[in-house]
């Protein structure tokens, strides 16, 4: 299948429930032009220079290398037996409810195109880590599996800003006694010591049947894991129920293809959270873990093209990693990280405007923001409960209806959680994530680029970055004149200009190093939008007190928190006033005169 092909395979779903929502949706647009860019994505064992493993793991010399690396790597654990270090696991799980898993070996794209009927295995192991769980802190994970009489030891590390690779590293042992000397090459010295003094424990169990199945699309050969079974710690248990795509050989794009054809023969989440991080939290009885995303680490020669990959899988490794726990819902941290994912999806959508046409990038924008909206009431009823209501019911003890405010808060974020929840599984959201992801894989900004911008794509990033962030830093200059005296909408349209500036800071900045000027903008920036987003977050109390002043039992407590908030909002605006007075000073540091 041409790459063309695969792009318009992947969008085509996505397109076909816009429209059934009332969305207009642009023609294909040009096909793909002959323009000399190095090929996107490429098999496992490739070498991804602008990511890299986690930097706590420091997995150096032998993570993610690339071929003509591999012999050397290989050769230095020569003397640990059977140890054999892979350069990346590149995966995808799709989440299906226990009653249909079976059903999707019958898809039609399986019944095509499965080598055979696959093998069936009854897959055992235990999960471990030290008493303070050194490798998990440090994005390792560490098991012995048993399938039939074969055991197998495997080490297992996140990447940085990118949702389907993992670096792995399998020996085989004699019994599910984990053999640490086999895995000590594979960790950074001070995990090693740790493990000296450490010894490791078992923390949970897996017990998993799955059939396997291989896969060839002319794009790639899968391996399909249909898993089911339970994770085990203790007396609590978690139920697994998912489909497995592990690229084999060809374009992890092909991941994404086959992806996008089993969600079409029935609901199928996308998700890259592993067993290993879910039986952590299943130990430690802790809701799923919130991730804000990590920072980009750019080599300043990039292409243009290079970056915009690199900011693209970031975004959606941080909007599939806030999923879970946004949908479980015990940590308010989830859903704000989830909308923070999604803005920040648009505004690198926003971004690649002005080289992109709008064909795709409109398309993608849309369903982003279409998700957002569906969150913002959950949002906007944790900021209120956690960071209005109960404060101002410690400080006002002798005033009357809290309680009955507390109870009518509760009910409204309640229903605003069970909105989520429907919204996530909806399989619109299943074909949005897995159309977004299969696009960024293959690159589909290629074949959207207009003829005189087909150049700018192979410059250097740092000419594209300058001329952005100096147009943006202009817009919040242009939108805060005489700043004191806007108005509160006018401070709401200078917030949104300097929130999309610190994300296309965040993006863009790493072009430029770790020079002081770069730390200096970005501080004084996150202290302006966080001064901003107290002022909104005050403003948007009103209309929630009036959603719920009606009820009478609560009447004292709504006046007492306006009254709490009209004399708080005095406060608020010195602290407002300096922040823009410091940014507004603040050189920026991808000026030529700015000093490093």
């Amino acid at each position: 299948m041409s790459e063309t092909g695969a792009i318009k395979r992947v969008l085509e779903p996505v397109q076909r429930l816009a429209k059934a929502n009332g969305h207009s949706v642009p023609d294909e647009g040009k096909k793909i032009s002959s323009f000399a860019i190095p090929a996107a994505g490429g098999t496992s064992g490739s070498a991804f220079p602008d990511d890299g493993p986690s930097p706590d793991a420091s997995l150096q010399a032998n993570s993610f290398v690339d071929d003509a690396r591999a012999e050397p790597a290989a050769a230095e654990t020569a003397p640990f037996r059977d140890a054999t270090p892979h350069a990346a696991e590149i995966e995808l799980k799709l989440l299906v409810a226990p009653d249909r898993l079976a059903d999707f070996g019958h898809a039609p794209v399986i019944a095509a195109n499965a080598r055979n009927k696959g093998s069936r295995k009854h897959l055992r192991a235990i999960y471990y880590d030290t008493p303070k769980r050194a490798l998990q802190r440090n994005g390792l994970s560490f098991r012995v599996r048993q399938s039939g009489s074969r055991f197998t030891q495997t080490v297992k590390a996140e990447t940085r800003n990118d949702p389907l690779r993992r670096g792995e590293w399998v020996a085989g042992v004699p019994s599910m006694t984990p053999d640490v000397a086999l895995a000590l090459p594979f960790l950074p010295e001070k995990l090693r010591a740790d493990l000296a003094r450490h010894p490791l424990v078992a923390v949970f169990s897996t017990d998993i049947r799955r059939h396997q199945r291989l896969v060839d699309l002319p794009s790639g050969t899968i391996e399909v894991a249909f898993d089911q079974g339970h994770l085990t710690s203790g007396d609590r248990s978690l139920q697994v129920s998912e489909i497995e795509l592990e690229l084999k050989a060809g374009s992890p794009s092909a991941i994404w293809e086959l992806a996008l054809r089993l969600a079409e023969h029935g609901p199928a989440r996308p998700s890259i959270r592993s067993k290993s991080a879910r039986g952590f939290e299943l130990a430690a009885d802790v809701p799923p873990a919130v991730r804000r995303p990590r920072k980009l680490r750019l080599d300043p020669s990039s292409s243009l093209d290079e970056t915009f990959a690199a900011i693209l899988r970031a975004c959606l490794q941080h909007l599939l990693q806030s999923i879970p726990a946004a949908e479980d819902g015990r940590d308010p941290e989830g859903i704000h990280q989830l909308r923070v994912a999604l803005r920040r999806l648009r505004s690198a959508m926003d971004l690649m405007r002005s080289v992109v046409s709008l064909n795709k990038l409109d398309l993608f924008r849309s369903e982003a923001r279409w998700l957002a909206q569906n969150l913002s009431p959950a949002r906007d009823w944790d900021v209120f409960q956690q960071d209005t209501l109960r404060i101002v019911a410690k400080g006002c003890p002798s005033i009357a209806g809290f309680d009955a405010l507390e109870s009518a808060v509760e009910q409204r974020r309640g229903a605003s959680y069970d909105k989520v929840r429907q919204v996530l599984a909806d399989r619109r959201t299943s074909y949005f994530l897995i159309g977004l992801g299969g696009w960024i894989e293959a690159r589909g900004w290629r074949s959207d680029v207009a003829p005189e911008h087909l150049g700018q794509l192979a410059e250097p990033a740092t000419n594209f970055a300058q001329r952005i962030l100096s147009a943006q830093h202009a817009k919040v200059l242009k939108r805060g004149r005489r700043f004191k005296s806007r108005s509160t909408e006018e401070r709401h349209r200078v917030r949104l200009a300097a929130k999309k500036l610190r994300y296309v800071a965040d993006f863009l900045l790493p072009l430029y190093g770790e020079r002081k000027s770069t730390k200096r903008f970005s501080s004084k920036l996150a202290e302006l939008q966080q001064q901003l987003g107290i002022y909104n977050d005050m403003a948007t109390t009103a209309s929630l007190l009036a959603d719920i002043g009606t009820e009478a039992d609560s009447s004292p407590a709504v006046a007492a928190i306006a009254g709490w908030q009209a004399h708080a909002m005095v406060g608020v605006e010195p602290r407002l006033n300096q922040a823009w007075s410091e940014f507004v000073r603040t050189k920026v540091p991808w000026s030529a005169r700015t000093a490093p």
